[in-house]
């Protein structure tokens, strides 16, 4: 029966198949039993003439191409028993990136085993990497918070504030970067190459009277003629911007328009890269760029976990979910309706509903707890990609293009460790002392203090390592897949970064009566299926045979490695059967780099 057969026809008949799952496994039994057929036959053809008695001396034997033809029908039939196998025992309401989403997080809890049990930052590193990262849930008991200030209506956006510079801007007034500052010559040197990955925004701060977002955005825009593209006037850009900026806080360590001003740059960076060459409208330029300015914008410098913990009023706005970022979609988009900043107005209505759906996908794919999902699929696309052999970035549809922003964004707002180490270390410095600043607001509350967040116990090295280990380096890694080979740079200075940090951490004295030899400095995490499996007994034996409730977020405990590398995960199919998850998900493939 076809694929494409009315649903109407026969709704009852055990034949009808209407969903593309269904006609997927279908087609591949068709595909099985036909090949089976095929080579049964063929091999009862060689049979035959093996058995025959009276062949002549002298007469040739057979040719080998039916040996050949045999092994390789027994090699495709292998190769389909092993696809039906793995699509059969999935559940249906998993999708591809869900499927390897949860590959990955489990993947990720395996290797964090080793770094917790190593030592008490350790421990602290892999906390902080599974709280942050993988959407881990905890349950605290909570201290009765009282609320420092008076409740205002629950459809009120919290943290406008008025404007903080003259809206008498006009297009004639409008300095060349869209701020006042008496170094406007060096502030155009610092600027004149926007698309340099590393370009130095502290110094563009101390040159633009500390609006590096301001002076970036705008050089961007004209840079990319999006004020021409768009019919945007300079002047309500200018005052758009400088309400933006003005709405980040300078008193946050890390979350404030320094930072979006690199993100911002960054994602600049990304979308002219070689590989990405005309995929993307100007809209979605528009969008991408827009995206990266607002996402941090009002960042109080405490995490979502704070906020639910502490029963805030974006936890009760927002349910608990991706409160930060959905504040700052709401506050960026508010500030288009100040005076003089709707830099939209000349976009059509479907121009204008297209780029805030872009926007608020992108800014949502922001929270970190997203980031396996983000990786699993952008994984899924390097792999398909490379699997279908057509070597060139194929996006046909919205979710394609959507799918390689986010993960451009998600990259840019990840990209200090891939900076030049001048510039990560400042970066290193900020955030942990935002870090650091939570944790005495957590102390001082009477709350269990955030993992990392302790300046009594926090390793900054070690959190850098790890960070870039199991975080960083495979994401960048999988981006350089996609853009081969425009992002190799990246990951070389990504890498020299690692080491330095790792050089800086103290090594613990070996004890000369320990029969364990000295760990590696860089464990290379390699494991095979038939490893996977006799670990996965294992521990199932200590456990008592009892399956965990969610093997995705539940940390197991494996031998400890003093210094676990960096997490790779090109995957390799080899022989043997998978493991498989009590939810249908492959567990553990062949890694390697």
């Amino acid at each position: 029966m076809s694929r494409n057969s009315s649903v109407a026809s026969d709704l009852h008949g055990e034949d009808v198949i209407v969903t593309p799952f269904a006609q997927v496994l279908a087609s591949l039994r068709t595909v099985r039993s036909n090949v089976a057929a095929l080579a049964h036959l063929q091999g009862r053809g060689v049979a035959k003439q093996a058995c025959v008695g009276n062949t002549p001396s002298g007469s040739q034997p057979p040719p080998p191409t039916e040996d050949t033809g045999q092994k390789l029908a027994l090699e495709t039939l292998d190769e389909l028993d092993w696809c039906l196998d793995q699509l059969e025992t999935l559940q249906a309401r998993h999708s591809v990136g869900e499927m390897a989403s949860n590959k990955f997080k489990w993947m990720l809890n395996r290797e964090l085993t080793h770094l917790s049990e190593a030592s008490r930052s350790g421990n602290q590193v892999s906390e902080y990497i599974s709280r942050t990262f993988l959407d881990k849930q905890t349950e605290v008991e909570l201290p009765r918070v009282t609320p420092t200030e008076p409740p205002r209506p629950m459809s009120q956006i919290s943290g406008l504030r008025g404007l903080h510079h003259s809206t008498s801007l006009s297009a004639a007034t409008v300095p060349r970067f869209g701020v006042q500052t008496d170094q406007e010559g060096q502030l155009a040197k610092e600027l004149e190459d926007t698309k340099k990955w590393g370009l130095d925004v502290f110094k563009v701060a101390e040159l633009s009277g500390n609006r590096p977002l301001t002076a970036i955005m705008f050089s961007i825009f004209q840079e990319r003629d999006l004020l021409k593209t768009f019919r945007i006037p300079a002047d309500t850009l200018a005052t758009y911007l400088l309400t933006l900026e003005g709405h980040y806080h300078n008193d946050v360590a890390y979350h404030n328009s320094l930072h979006a001003a690199d993100v911002t740059q960054s994602t600049h960076v990304l979308l002219a890269t070689p590989a990405l060459e005309a995929v993307f409208t100007d809209l979605e330029v528009l969008a991408a760029i827009f995206a990266s300015a607002i996402h941090d914008v009002d960042h109080p410098g405490v995490s979502n976990q704070f906020l639910i913990n502490t029963n805030s009023e974006l936890a009760l706005m927002y349910n608990d979910t991706s409160m930060l970022e959905n504040h700052h979609l709401a506050v960026g988009f508010k500030l288009l309706q100040a005076e003089n900043c709707d830099i939209f107005q000349n976009l059509t209505t479907k121009q204008r509903l297209s780029l805030r759906r872009m926007v608020i996908d992108m800014v949502l794919a922001t929270d970190m707890s997203k980031h396996m999902n983000i990786l699993a699929d952008l994984k899924t696309m390097v792999e398909t990609k490379k699997v279908t052999s057509l070597g060139v970035l194929l996006l046909d549809n919205y979710s394609d293009h959507i799918q390689v922003l986010q993960s451009l964004v998600h990259c840019a707002d990840l990209s200090n460790p891939t900076k030049p180490l001048p510039l990560y270390r400042q970066w290193t410095d900020r955030i942990m002392a935002e870090f650091f600043q939570q944790g005495d607001r957590e102390r001082e509350s009477g709350l269990d203090i955030s993992p990392m967040c302790d300046k009594h116990t926090a390793s900054v090295e070690k959190s850098q390592v790890g960070f870039i280990d199991y975080i960083a380096h495979p994401l960048w890694e999988t981006w350089a897949d996609l853009v081969h080979p425009d992002a190799q740079d990246l990951l070389d200075t990504l890498e020299d970064n690692r080491e330095w940090y790792q050089s800086k951490i103290p090594r613990s004295p070996v004890d000369p009566t320990s029969s364990k030899p000295g760990g590696p400095d860089r464990f290379q995490f390699q494991l095979t299926l038939h490893e996977a499996e006799e670990e996965e007994g294992e521990e199932e034996v200590a456990l008592g045979g009892e399956a965990s409730e969610s093997p995705d977020t539940e940390l197991l405990y494996p031998e400890a490695s003093p210094d676990p590398g960096p997490l790779y995960l090109d995957s390799q199919r080899t022989v043997g059967k998978p493991c498989v998850d009590h939810e249908g998900n492959v567990m553990a493939e062949t890694l390697g780099t």
